[in-house]
């Protein structure tokens, strides 16, 4: 995969798209958090979706990367 990617004739990093690809992903991971209702047993859910986050963006990063 190539590491930069061309908008419009702009060069962007290819993290850019793996980070819109790791909110979409995001959003149904927590979705089916929210309809399981397993955020009654996480102590801080907003902590807890920033980690989601983060380990998503950062598998996303090591496949492209790798």
């Amino acid at each position: 995969m190539p590491r930069e990617i061309v908008f419009f004739g702009l060069f962007a990093p290819t993290l850019v798209p793996l980070f819109f690809l790791a909110l979409l992903l995001l959003w149904r991971l927590d979705a089916v958090f929210r309809r399981k209702q397993l955020y009654l047993s996480v102590a801080h859910p907003a902590l807890f979706r920033l980690a989601a986050f983060v380990l998503i963006f950062s598998l996303l990063g090591l496949c492209v990367y790798r």
